[in-house]
C-alpha cells in the first residue's frame, strides 16, 4: 500500500534579483508501508525542501503530495496541521528536545497536546523509550543524555502518535560513529517492524546502505542510484 506519494513536485523560490531559483522540478515518488528510502545529494540540492513538502511543512509551487491517500492540495493551515500531526513523524539533525523536561515528558508532549490522558500518554511514552533502548533513562533531562540518547528520544517522540510516515533530515549528522550506527540500526528495525514509510535525507553511506532504495536528488529531480556511487 502506497502511503506517501509525490506527483510532479516543484518548488521555485525568488532570488534577491527577482529571478526564479528552481529547487525541485518534477519530483515523483511513491513509498509503500515498511519501505525505507534514502535521499542523497549535494548540499543545497533541495533534500530538506523535499522533506518539508512531503511532510506538509511547506507548499509546492507545482504538483501534489498525498499522505495515506489524502491529497494535501487546497487544505487550510489548520487542516494541514491536523493531518501532519496524526500521520507524519519528523526527526531532524538537531533533536529539539525541551531542555527543562525529562525524556519521558518530552515524548509525552505531542500526546498531551493531542488530548491523551496523562496516564495513557505516560504508558505510551514509556513503551516507546523502552523500544529505542532508553527504558532506564526516562527521568533524565536532555543535558544528562548523550547525543545518541537525545536523538533516540527524538525518534521516540516522532513515533508517539503512531505515524504512517517518518521523515528524517540528516538524523545522524551530529553523532559519532558508534551512536550513528546504533541510530541507523534503529531506523531499519522500526521501518521493518512497525511498517512505517520512511524517507531519510542523508550524506551517510552507512545509513543509505540500510535503506531499501537510494535516490539521488540532482538538478531538481530524483533518480535511482547505487549508494556506492553517490555517497562518499
Amino acid at each position: 500500500m502506497i502511503v506517501l506519494e509525490a506527483i510532479d513536485l516543484a518548488k521555485v523560490y525568488r532570488g534577491g534579483d527577482g529571478g526564479a531559483i528552481n529547487i525541485l522540478d518534477g519530483v515523483d515518488l511513491e513509498v509503500p508501508r515498511g519501505e525505507m528510502v534514502a535521499v542523497v545529494g549535494a548540499s543545497g540540492a533541495g533534500k530538506s525542501t523535499l522533506l518539508h513538502l512531503l511532510g506538509a511543512l511547506d507548499q509546492p509551487t507545482r504538483g501534489e503530495v498525498r499522505i495515506g491517500g489524502e491529497s494535501l492540495a487546497g487544505r487550510s493551515d489548520e487542516n494541514l496541521s491536523s493531518l501532519r500531526n496524526r500521520s507524519v513523524g519528523f526527526v531532524f539533525q538537531f533533536h529539539h528536545l525541551l531542555r527543562e523536561f525529562t525524556a519521558l515528558e518530552n515524548v509525552m508532549m505531542p500526546l498531551r497536546i493531542a488530548g491523551w490522558p496523562t496516564s495513557r500518554a505516560r504508558d505510551r511514552s514509556r513503551e516507546l523509550l523502552d523500544r529505542v533502548g532508553l527504558g532506564g533513562r526516562l527521568e533524565h533531562k536532555p543535558a544528562a543524555l548523550s547525543g545518541g540518547e537525545q536523538q533516540r528520544t527524538a525518534v521516540a517522540r516522532a513515533l508517539a502518535l503512531d505515524p504512517i510516515v517518518l521523515l528524517a533530515d540528516e538524523p545522524s549528522g551530529n553523532l559519532d560513529h558508534v551512536n550513528s550506527e546504533r541510530l541507523h540500526d534503529l531506523f531499519a528495525e522500526l521501518s521493518r517492524d512497525l511498517e512505517i514509510a520512511m524517507v531519510i535525507a542523508t550524506h551517510n553511506r552507512s545509513l543509505a546502505q540500510r535503506a531499501d532504495r537510494t535516490l539521488l536528488l540532482e538538478d531538481g529531480r530524483l533518480t535511482p542510484q547505487d549508494v556506492r556511487e553517490v555517497v562518499p
